[in-house]
């Protein structure tokens, strides 16, 4: 198991055992956000669409529910039918950033 592995995993566990009403409450950073787009934009774009929007695409993020954070969680990191795992690739701090520019960034 590699550390990045390791990291993301233990992130996940921690937030699968966060309270529900902590979703609702969840805020981000802006420079966490941009820094989310940015690495959506190189990495999950030709899937998902520039700025999550691409109807002909993967899952809409633009509608990731926010109650399900372990969901994208365990997707990124381990992939999910198409999905390739980033789990080797990104760091945990890297995929919050991407949670971030999910929740907060460009919704319908």
């Amino acid at each position: 198991m590699t550390r990045a592995t390791f990291a993301a995993g233990a992130l996940l566990l921690a937030m699968v055992r966060a309270p529900a009403s902590a979703v609702a409450e969840e805020q981000f950073a802006p420079e966490q956000i941009k820094r989310g787009a940015s690495i959506f934009s190189q990495n999950c774009a030709p899937c998902h669409g520039p700025h999550m929007a691409d109807p002909q695409g993967a899952f809409d993020l633009r509608t990731f529910p926010p109650e399900q954070k372990s969901r994208f969680l365990n997707s990124v990191t381990r992939g999910k039918n198409q999905m390739p795992p980033w789990g080797d690739l990104f760091q945990a701090d890297e995929i919050e950033a991407l949670w971030s520019y999910v929740m907060a960034g460009e919704k319908k």
